[in-house]
């Protein structure tokens, strides 16, 4: 480059430098700088670099300069400090759902906002759960698409990866829930009318140019209610059901259910409160993890459940241990016939012994 043309891109240079080459504990003074300036082609003086740093901080960027041995001008602050950085690149690193080939990429994009010395830092590794990240190299885009629907209030047309069939749906929401995207979509022709698919397994993700339904369903739906009744995010019947715990659950009830549920207490051991649930196998298996500190009640008509419990969550051809399992579950559920028929799709006692079933 000739030099002419150089000394008008000096200024970029002189910035790009002090971006890339310093921070607080790796400081450049101005030889340094008018030598790095050379090396790019540039000709530059010692006076020219004080006017034009003082030109860069009037223009808004925290450049400081400590005096004495070992002195130098760095850039003192950032759009992101190291430390949100080292947040987003763990986040990245984590994410089951962003391929390993998509992480290197982010990651390296994320560098690039601070010094080379600390773009080290972010090497990171960090695992969740030792699980594989997905080999999906499509994710972002479909993400992508979705956003663009949900902004535009357009129908999606997808395909669940392995299925033929073709789905369309009004998208809502994007929610982030164990580790995966779900798509919050609106069903008009189907019960219940909300539906949820998990992003990383669609295929073929179009926008279409017809306008979403839904709008005055999702103007009161309540997102955060929707994602803790679905245990896993597995669907099932919904049920207003009461809980029995040991006092010590107090808080891990709360972290799981929030602070709408109203905790009543029995006595010195134990409390009880209501919430909506959509009844699963992995619901019940959640409770059976608690290992007979929670109890499960639906209304009124009392009945065992444990041994079906433990048939149904366990196999008991396969494992006749499962008799021994269900009886320490300590899960009880009571059913109002009166408050079942309110339910969809369910009239019976039998009804729900064949969902456990």
């Amino acid at each position: 480059m000739p030099k002419q043309e150089g000394q008008k891109s000096k200024l970029v240079t002189l910035l790009r430098i002090l971006e890339q080459r310093t921070d607080e504990n790796h400081r450049l003074n101005v030889p340094q700088l008018v030598q790095l300036l050379e090396n790019q082609g540039i000709l530059a003086e010692r006076k020219s670099i004080y006017s034009d740093i003082d030109t860069l901080c009037a223009l808004g960027y925290d450049i400081q300069l400590r005096r004495g041995r070992g002195g130098g001008y760095w850039m003192a602050s950032r759009a992101f400090e190291l430390s949100e950085l080292k947040l987003l690149v763990d986040a990245v690193q984590s994410s089951s759902v962003i391929s390993a080939r998509t992480s290197k990429r982010i990651i390296h994009k994320l560098e690039a906002l601070c010094s080379d010395y600390e773009g080290t830092q972010l090497q990171r590794q960090v695992y969740v759960d030792g699980r594989p990240k997905t080999d999906s190299q499509t994710l972002l885009y479909s993400i992508d698409a979705l956003h663009t629907a949900i902004n535009r209030g357009c129908l999606v047309q997808f395909r669940y990866k392995g299925s033929s069939a073709v789905r369309t749906v009004s998208p809502w929401q994007l929610a982030w829930e164990n580790g995966c995207y779900y798509l919050i979509a609106y069903q008009d022709e189907k019960a219940p009318p909300v539906r949820h698919y998990r992003v990383d397994r669609m295929a073929g993700v179009l926008v279409l140019d017809k306008p979403r339904r839904g709008k005055e369903f999702f103007r009161t739906f309540d997102l955060p209610a929707y994602l803790r009744k679905h245990f896993n995010m597995f669907g099932g019947t919904e049920y207003r059901v009461t809980l029995r715990c040991a006092a010590d659950l107090e808080p891990v009830m709360r972290e799981r259910f929030g602070r709408e549920p109203v905790f009543c207490p029995e006595d010195a051991e134990h409390f009880h409160f209501d919430v909506p649930i959509c009844v699963s196998q992995q619901f019940f298996g959640w409770v059976c993890g608690f290992g007979g500190k929670v109890e499960v009640v639906v209304f009124v008509a009392r009945f065992e459940v444990a041994q079906s419990l433990a048939d149904s969550l366990v196999g008991k051809r396969a494992y006749p241990e499962a008799d021994e399992r269900g009886g320490a579950s300590g899960i009880m559920v009571e059913v109002a016939e009166d408050k079942l028929t309110l339910a969809s799709g369910i009239g019976r006692h039998d009804d729900l012994f064949a969902f456990l079933e």
